[in-house]
């Protein structure tokens, strides 16, 4: 469903799955129309293993926020990452043939789309092309539409996955009985919703640390500059919790959001949490706080550890000037952005997706694990706009070229 400025987008993550409606304002901010959201099941690190399981999910979801929005979902934009999910940058030159020619959007997107014809590994193709940086006869600009030149040089951000993976998300999404509009990586969704556009300006790290992976999308100057994808998320600091005292993953969970702490406070020690076994015959256990930190913090760092590693191999401290947003559920340890700025030097801050929402939804989105759903929202928007400008302009030229053949008709006549 696109119609009418309305949206739909699924956020398949590895402990959720999430169906949003919405519809943009004339004040191009968002209302969302429905919310569905549901445990996730047969998604393990971002990856579709269980088909039917994930359509089960979706299926729910799905008839939860058409309820609520009161129409029927029919076609959706939909989010992938995962640990398969390679980033790679690519070097490529146009040489123009009519240089006193102003470029055109038209001549750009061929570039742009020329991207797709390299060549990758067996089972790999590309989901996405950025343009990273543009030169025109060596002047670095920002937008080539519009400049004149001979040689329009460009480095493209290519956004590369594994053929079975993204045919996986396409069968439940058509199993789920919707038409697939477009595959979104979720780290660029993420990143839209929670970011503003002075720090993608001044340069910035968005961290959505989710339940199977933690993504990251830096940018600088407008421009995307680096994206990663980490294989572990919130859902292995419940398994270390589960380890260490003994307990199911359901309560290792709950004591995690309840209690859980990225940096360990003072009256920690002091404190203990007592946790009543739902199973008969098990005693209750009795939990200090500091340890329960202790052992988050240590593996948030190690998490952290991998994110600052492809920071410094973005050569973060050139582009990062205003510093890192957090977002996903994982973002909600309390201390979490005091413990990001300590493993990576730059001022942290939590971000809620709430840059491009209207007023009347903002209670209801105001949570750092619906980023992922609302940028793809607005990615969703922005494609259904750049589709629109599209026809009109294959619209205007189709009369250009009509009257065009009936003036030289009467010529002949």
């Amino acid at each position: 469903m696109s119609s009418n400025n309305i949206i739909s987008v699924i956020d398949i993550g590895t402990t959720k799955i999430v169906a949003l409606v919405g519809k943009k304002e004339e004040n191009g901010t968002f209302s969302i129309l429905g919310l569905g959201h549901v445990e996730s099941r047969g998604v393990t690190r971002g990856n579709v293993l269980n088909i039917i399981e994930t359509v089960k999910s979706i299926k729910t979801a799905v008839e939860i926020a058409e309820k609520q929005a009161g129409t029927t979902i029919s076609e959706v934009y939909v989010g992938i990452a995962g640990q398969n999910i390679e980033c790679i940058v690519n070097a490529d030159y146009l040489n123009r043939n009519k240089s006193e020619e102003e470029i055109s959007q038209e001549e750009l997107d061929y570039f742009i789309k020329s991207q797709e014809n390299i060549s990758l590994k067996p089972g790999q193709q590309i989901l996405q092309v950025i343009p990273k940086h543009f030169e025109i006869d060596g002047e670095v600009v920002e937008n080539p539409v519009g400049c004149i030149g001979k040689r329009l040089d460009a480095k493209f951000h290519l956004i590369i996955g594994l053929t079975q993976n993204i045919n996986s998300i396409k069968r439940c999404i058509a199993n789920a009985g919707l038409r697939l509009k477009k595959i979104i990586l979720e780290p660029i969704a993420s990143a839209k919703a929670v970011l503003h556009p002075e720090e993608i300006e001044a340069g910035v790290a968005m961290i959505d640390i989710g339940g199977g992976t933690s993504d990251l999308a830096i940018y600088h100057k407008n421009m995307l500059v680096h994206t990663a994808v980490i294989p572990f998320g919130g859902n292995v600091v419940t398994s270390d919790i589960e380890k260490a005292f003994g307990l199911t993953n359901k309560d290792a969970e709950r004591l995690k959001i309840a209690y859980g702490k990225a940096l360990p406070e003072k009256n920690d020690s002091e404190e203990v949490v007592v946790i009543e076994s739902k199973i008969q015959g098990r005693e209750k256990k009795e939990i200090d706080l500091n340890n329960i930190s202790n052992i988050i913090q240590a593996r948030v760092e190690e998490i952290l550890g991998f994110i600052n590693q492809q920071i410094m191999l973005a050569d973060g401290k050139k582009h990062i000037g205003i510093g890192i947003v957090l977002t996903g559920g994982g973002s909600l340890l309390k201390n979490m952005p005091q413990l990001t700025s300590y493993c990576t030097a730059f001022e942290s801050r939590i971000g809620y997706p709430l840059v491009h929402i209207n007023q009347n939804s903002q209670k209801l989105m105001n949570n750092p694990q619906y980023a992922t759903a609302i940028g793809l929202l607005i990615l969703g928007s922005e494609e259904e706009n750049k589709k629109t400008i599209e026809k009109k302009t294959e619209i205007k030229q189709e009369e250009k070229a009509t009257i065009s053949v009936t003036d030289d008709f009467e010529e002949v006549i």
